[in-house]
Formats: structure tokens, sequence, C-alpha cells
């Protein structure tokens, strides 16, 4: 995706889908890509991804506003 790049990875779909509403209600447009693999039991990633403009805001959003723990 040219223009975007990734400002989180996790396992978990419900941390992508957090991290996506969070970005969303800061005024961005954020997009989760999926790089599970079903063949192989769902080995992989999901990504959220923020178009280039956003990354240093999205990163400070995410660093300073989600916790997980």
């Amino acid at each position: 995706m040219k223009g975007w790049q990734k400002v989180f990875s996790t396992d978990k779909a419900y941390h992508a889908e957090i991290v996506k509403a969070v970005l969303e209600d800061n005024n961005m447009t954020p997009v989760i890509i999926s790089k599970r693999d079903s063949s192989l039991n769902n080995f992989g990633q999901y990504e959220v991804h923020v178009a280039s403009d956003d990354v240093i805001r999205a990163l400070q959003i995410i660093k300073n506003d989600i916790d997980f723990k």
C-alpha cells in the first residue's frame, strides 16, 4: 500500500480493532491488514496502517493513550 505505513502489529484481532478505533477517534483513517495464514493454524499478525502524514501522531497516541496491560 503506497503512502501507508505500519504503526502497530499484534497477534490479537481485538487489539488491532482497539488501536484502529482510537486512531479513528483522533480523525485518522487507519486500516487493518491481516497477515494471518489460516493454512498454518492462523500463524501471523494483524497490522494497523495509517497514511504517511499521520505516522508520528499515530505512534504518539498508541504510546501514550493505549495500554493493554
